[in-house]
């Protein structure tokens, strides 16, 4: 086989680059994918009749305009405001916290005056930021980190927050209003016919050709290739050179109940109760209209299935720096996506970074 680029990776970012050479360089391009499925993470399913994540919530939210002008020539949105609840001392309480997060779990009355006033009397002075907990502890004070943060994120990350690097709780916004949504961003919303529709339609293109089921390791010798872009593990691209980097997974346990609704939002988190972080409930993300059923799925993080996340503390950082020193060296390489570059990014950032990709070092 011959090809001018090949792609490891199937999710957005391959796609985005995949999509980019094919229709502005007319050129052909190999995706090689060693899931069954395109899309990654993303990936959705019929279940039922019920449209589902199999990979857990992905709400795409960007300021960005050119993510979302470039995603929009895929697929229509379907409106959406995503909002979370969370389950404390028996009580469904918003999340991010607001004025109404600390109303609701303290039976208060406060106003953006008095919340303010209220949480400065409770944060405590921590001069130099370390950690997550650090982070929550200064913005927050304890009791509100113990009832909403130390168990959710003990859970999610298998760790205390305060060996987690401070960007992990960063992304959590703090308010001091009454707004409930858990995104400010501009543009909001969901692929009105799923992503695994929108994933289809970037590379429509018949210059674009794909590999599913399909370790690259396993074919690459027989490519003839001019450059390869990376969106897998950086510790297996260099066959665990320095070690196994750690990558947070999730366990997905979906539920089909004979019921309109499940619960009053699409997704409830449990800090402190049960084993699972959260639920989602597919329905309310896309307004399905199926009457007298729907599908509830729980989160089990781990360590043993797909890897979601890279593990955000300094023994990893550190480690992800050696295999850094050999990427920048490579000529012939491209290195993009969550896995690849071991950063925690949000989906329009995938894209941003798949694109600037594109501009920067295959255009160019």
């Amino acid at each position: 086989m011959k090809f001018k680029y090949v792609i490891v990776g199937a999710g957005l970012s391959g796609l985005t680059m995949a999509e980019r050479i094919a229709n502005e360089l007319d050129e052909e391009v190999l995706i090689i994918e060693k899931r069954p499925h395109i899309g990654g993470n993303v990936y959705d399913s019929y279940k039922e009749g019920i449209l589902i994540q199999n990979y857990g919530p992905h709400i795409f939210h960007t300021n960005d305009k050119e993510v979302y002008e470039y995603l929009s020539q895929f697929t229509e949105w379907h409106e959406y405001v995503h909002r979370v609840l969370s389950y404390v001392d028996g009580k469904l309480v918003p999340m991010p916290i607001c004025i109404d997060t600390l109303n609701k779990l303290y039976n208060l009355d406060l106003d953006e005056e008095s919340m303010k006033e209220y949480i400065d009397n409770v944060k405590e002075d921590i001069d130099e930021i370390k950690s997550s907990e650090d982070v929550v502890l200064k913005n927050a004070g304890r009791d509100i980190y113990e009832k909403l943060f130390k168990n959710y994120t003990e859970k999610q990350w298998g760790t205390s927050a305060a060996n987690l690097d401070s960007s992990v709780i960063s992304r959590i916004p703090f308010r001091f209003n009454h707004d409930t949504r858990y995104f400010e961003d501009k543009y909001q919303g969901m692929p009105k016919e799923g992503y695994t529709k929108m994933c289809e339609n970037m590379i429509k293109n018949n210059k674009i050709h794909i590999l599913l089921n399909t370790d690259y390791k396993e074919v690459i010798d027989d490519i003839d290739y001019e450059k390869l872009i990376y969106t897998g593990p950086i510790d297996y691209f260099y066959d665990n050179k320095f070690g196994k980097l750690l990558y947070r997974s999730l366990k997905f346990v979906t539920e089909t109940h004979d019921l309109d609704s499940y619960q009053e939002v699409s997704v409830v988190n449990y800090p402190n109760d049960n084993d699972f972080t959260r639920i989602t409930e597919f329905k309310k993300l896309t307004d399905q209209e199926y009457p007298n059923k729907t599908i509830i799925m729980k989160e089990y993080p781990g360590f043993d299935d797909e890897p979601c996340y890279p593990y955000p503390t300094e023994e990893y950082k550190n480690k992800f720096e050696q295999y850094k020193k050999l990427m920048d060296e490579e000529s012939n390489v491209i290195f993009i996506g969550r896995l690849a570059e071991y950063k925690y990014y949000n989906m329009d950032l995938v894209v941003k970074s798949a694109l600037n990709a594109f501009k920067n070092k295959i255009k160019e």
